[in-house]
Formats: structure tokens, sequence, C-alpha cells
């Protein structure tokens, strides 16, 4: 029998690294700049086209590569940056596994230009799916420009799994916020179809973090941050975190160790810990930390993204991290503590002796006679002429008569459903009482019913808004004066997939320039709300999941307008407004639950009540 293991080619060895450390556009972007920034290189410059799908260009002023060094850092395994396994525990680099551009040139049409400043001419290299296919000498700038056509030409099920170009937009401005906010002594300029996104010039860290979060924010981030710096024998650590009433669902969060992006649960634990009882339990804050540690303690090779780092001296960092949260949520007020200065305090007069008491003298008035006759009259009204009107009885519902059969024994707290066929009387005789202005009770023949009102108005408004998007009907409300709305790119990238339903729902807005919105229509229900902060919420909430179907868009949407026009917690209802609540809730799919599933009726049993007597 002839041996069976033999060596693989090494295109398809490259195409196998490619499937672990290329998995999308971002992943390219991530690896070539990285490696401008290993080259020394003070000005970078990134162009992208159709999502980094027909192309990412990389140019940069480093110290560029011989044509030998060209050619064979396309090699496998080929990389200027360890020479010995010791090296690896001692990184001062971001790259050292010499696969990326392999794997890169093994999926993608790769072409290099790069020239030395000792050198008069520069070396052009094209690869297509590891094969050569031209090199030659050429004239070009010192430093190197990268380009990648046409990423998995080769795989087209690789091609065909990428996400949409909104979403693969939003993966590339991710890998581009964590390089550039922990190296802001680097110019980076950012093109996506010939439009610039970002220029960053250099700057300290607090002013980069402003540039890149957009214009429209950085009045909020100019408040919001709180410089975080301590240093001990084991890391020195620094950086901003975000003050406690500035959190959100989907905070901006970033960790760094030695000049690299990492991931890290445990030290997030740390700093949410440190926040205990400042903020809502869905929320987090923002933060942006740096850790400085001898990098024999801390070992990057564990996963191919290189985002995962094993720290030697885990706990005791998360001791130090957390006290230096706190330190810093101390130092400017943020928790509540004791003040014992007097300024500001109210000035209580002290009794001196000799000081002579005079008591108040009371004001009267003393003509006025009590028994003396009111000169004000009554003017005579006809108190049945302002009843008329009135005498209409309120219109039945009977197509809510059987909404008992929506009910199930498992939505109610006594776990007793109401009997089949037994209605709620709507009509003139059926009072509703209204508890803390938060609970609708009525009487039915099984008992006692309780309907919270603000979760039966949600779903309500819900069900509304996702038939309007359905039908793309939404009835518009013209506001006096327009509203204006700038968004970061990555906002806007999320508003470009929401534009079309917003649409369906009533708003009605223009884009005046890049990212720059005018609404001048809102639909009808959102009359009172302040509708900046409600599309900014909105933004926050679709990036909670990047990669969302149409049926989500529309769940998400639907949800967010219902939270934010139903009616708010304490107030008060007439009793036709509660007679018409309950009437529109149990027209409803599922009146018995909010589109979140909490509880919005409660039936306690005439049998459980008379117990209580």
């Amino acid at each position: 029998m002839s041996d069976i293991i033999h060596l693989l080619p090494d295109s398809v060895a490259n195409q196998i690294a490619a499937g672990e450390v290329i998995q999308r556009p971002a992943s390219v972007l991530k690896e070539l700049v990285e490696n401008s920034i290993d080259a020394g290189a003070d000005t970078i410059h990134i162009l992208i086209k159709n999502a980094g799908r027909t192309l990412i260009q990389i140019t940069d002023n480093g110290k560029g590569m011989s044509e030998t060094d060209a050619r064979l850092a396309f090699e496998r395994h080929a990389t200027s940056k360890i020479t010995d396994i010791a090296d690896i525990y001692a990184l001062q680099s971001l790259g050292f596994r010499g696969e990326a551009l392999a794997s890169i040139a093994a999926v993608a049409q790769v072409e290099l230009r790069t020239r030395r400043s000792e050198d008069e001419l520069g070396t052009l290299i094209e690869i297509a799916g590891s094969k050569v296919i031209r090199q030659e000498c050429v004239q070009c700038d010192v430093g190197t420009t990268m380009l990648v056509k046409n990423l998995f030409f080769n795989v087209p099920a690789r091609r065909r799994f990428l996400k949409s170009d909104n979403v693969e937009r939003i993966h590339l401005l991710n890998e581009f916020y964590r390089v550039a906010l922990v190296h802001p002594q680097i110019l980076f300029s950012f093109y996506d179809e010939d439009e610039e996104l970002f220029h960053l010039p250099p700057s300290n860290l607090k002013i980069r973090i402003e540039n890149i979060f957009g214009k429209s924010t950085k009045k909020r981030w100019e408040q919001q941050l709180l410089p975080v710096e301590t240093s001990t024998p084991l890391a020195k650590i620094d950086g901003f975190i975000g003050r406690p009433e500035f959190a959100l669902k989907s905070p901006y969060q970033y960790f760094f160790v030695n000049g690299r992006f990492m991931r890290h649960p445990y030290f997030h634990k740390a700093i949410l810990m440190a926040y205990s009882q400042m903020i809502k339990a869905e929320e987090s804050p923002n933060y942006f930390i740096y850790f400085q540690v001898d990098p024999a303690t801390i070992d990057v090779n564990v996963h191919p993204t290189k985002t995962e780092i094993k720290f030697e001296n885990e706990q005791a960092i998360w001791a130090i991290l957390h006290a230096a949260i706190r330190e810093t949520l101390g130092k400017y007020n943020v928790i509540p503590s004791i003040n014992f200065n007097q300024e500001g305090a109210i000035d209580i007069p002290v009794i001196q002796p000799g000081d002579k008491i005079v008591p108040p003298q009371p004001s009267f008035n003393p003509s006025f006679n009590p028994f003396e006759a009111s000169v004000y009259k009554r003017s005579s009204l006809d108190w049945e002429e302002l009843y008329k009107g009135f005498e209409k009885s309120r219109p039945t519902t009977d197509s809510t008569l059987q909404w008992e059969q929506k009910v199930h024994p498992e939505d109610t707290d006594s776990g007793i459903a109401l009997e089949k066929n037994q209605s709620l009387d709507t009509r003139e005789n059926t009072s509703f009482l209204q508890l803390k202005n938060q609970y609708i009770l009525t009487g039915i023949k099984s008992g006692l019913l309780l309907i919270h009102q603000r979760r039966g108005h949600i779903r309500i408004l819900y069900e509304k808004f996702l038939q309007q998007l359905k039908h793309q009907k939404g009835a518009s409300q013209q506001l006096l004066f327009p509203e204006f709305l700038e968004f970061s790119p990555e906002e806007a990238l999320y508003f470009e997939t929401l534009k079309k339903d917003l649409s369906n729902v009533g708003f009605i807005f223009r884009e005046t320039k890049k990212n720059y919105y005018e609404i001048t229509g809102i639909p009808g229900e959102l009359d009172s709300i302040n509708i900046n902060e409600f599309l900014v919420d909105l933004i926050e909430k679709f990036k909670l999941g990047q990669s969302i179907t149409s049926e989500d868009v529309h769940h998400k949407l639907a949800l967010s307008l219902a939270e934010a026009s139903a009616i708010k917690a304490g107030q008060k209802l007439t009793g036709e407004e509660m007679s018409d609540l309950v009437n529109r809730l149990f027209i409803c799919e599922n009146p018995s639950l909010t589109p979140e599933n909490e509880k919005i009726l409660v039936i306690l049993p005439l049998e459980e009540i008379e117990n209580r007597f």
C-alpha cells in the first residue's frame, strides 16, 4: 500500500490559512494598516470601494522594502518582526506570524508598490491567487502602497456569504477606529468611494476621540470624558471613562494593551462593578482604557485575530483597574459623598447678648365686617344647556367582546383564565377605575381585571406601526420648524438602512449634505418627543445587532416608535380614554403580552377576593 500523507501545495495552504486570518474586508484593512504602523509610518491613507469587495488601498510613508523583501513578504511564515520563539514574549510590533500577506494574496488580486529612501527605484509586484503575475522596477514614492482588488474572486462561496455593503462598511470603520484610537500621533485619512469620511491629524487622545465619533457628539464627549491614570509595577493604566449619565445600550468600549486592541470580558466586569448602582442594568459606560505591561507577562498568540490576550497577573491587574476607575469617579464627584464645606450654606443669625427681641406685629383690616352681605352675585346659568350633546351613548364594540379567547392561563398571576365566551362589557354601565395613574381596573364575571395602561398602549401602537411598515402607509405631520441632525459616518450607515422604513411610518427628511439631514415631517404619534434624541437612541439600538433581517428592522423600529409614543407612567386618563384604550387593546393579536413578552393583564379571581374577607 502506497503512502497517503503528502504536503499541500503552497496555494492550497495559503487559502486554508486565509480562512482563519481573512474573514472579511475588515480583516484585510486591519492587517495592512498594522503593517504600515510597524514600518514606522506617520501618515496613512485608506481608500475603499464597494465596501472593500472591489478595492482596499493602503498608502503609507514608512521605510519601504527592498526588491528581495517585497517578494519574500508574500511567502508563508516570512516576517521581519521575530527571529526565534523568545521574541514572541517581547513583542514590540503588531504582527509577527508572517501569514497575513500570503493569505491575502491567496484570495485576492494584490498589487504592491514600495521603495526605500536609499533606493532610486521602487518595486512593483502583482499577485493573483498566490501566483506572481508581474515583478518589475517602477518609479514611486518612499513608503508602500498596497492595493487589494476583487477580494475572494477565486472563492465565490466566501464572497457570497459577505453581508450587505452597509454592514461591511461598519466592520471596516470599527477596525479603523481600533487602530486610529491607539495611535493619535499618526495622520489618518479614510476615503469611501472617493468621499473623505475622516481626516485625523496628529493630536492628543481626547481630541482624537472627539474627531472620530463626529462633530454632532463633540460637546457630549467634552462633558462626559473623565481621565483615568495610575501606575504600578505590574501595569500602567491610563485613558478615559464616561460619566454614568452618558451610559448607553451600545456604548463605545475599547481596551488596548501595549498599543494593541483587545477584548477582555474579565476586565470589562471590573469597570461595570466600579459603576455599580450608578447606571441601569441594560446600559454600560463608555471607556477607552490603555494598558502598558511587560510584554513577557502577556500572550498574544492565542487567537488568529490577535484580539484575545492572556495576562500572567490577571487578578492583580483587575483589582488595579477597578480601584483606578473608582478613584476617578470619586475624584470628579460622580460618587455621592458628604461635603463638609460651609461655602454656600444658609446663614443662620446667632442671638448675641444684649440683643432686643421684637415680636412680629400682626396686620389686619379694621374696616372688615364678616356679617356684611357680599356684593358678589352669581350669574344665572341654564345648566341643562351645558349637557346638550352628551346624551349619545358610547359606541359598543362587539368585536372586542370575545377577547378572552386570547388570554391564556399562563398569562395571569392567578393561573386562571376567563371562561370561554365570557365577555367584557364595554357599554355605558361599565366602569373603569385608574389606580396610581398606572393601572386600569374593571370588573368581569370571574373577578377583577387589571391592565397596565402603558404596556397596553405599547402593544396597540406596536401593531399599528407594524401594519404601516407592511403596507407603507404612515400618516405624517409637518413640522413648523424643521429639525436638523448630523450623524457620524458609522451612524449614517445605520440611518441609511432605516431611511425607507422611517419614510413608511411618516418621517419626511432630506440629505442637505454628507451625513447631514433636515427633518420636515414626523408620524403624528411622535408630536411630543425630542426627534433628535429619538433618532439617536434608535440608531443606538440597531448598533446592538449588526446583521439583521428586514423583519428584525421592522420589529425594532415599530417597538422603538411605540415606546416613544406611548402614554407615560403616571398619566391620568379620563373614562373615555380608558374605555378606548381597553377596546383597542383587545382588538390586538396578543393583548396579554407586550412585544418584549412583558405582562399586560392580570386577573384576580372572585374566589381569591372573597377569601381575603
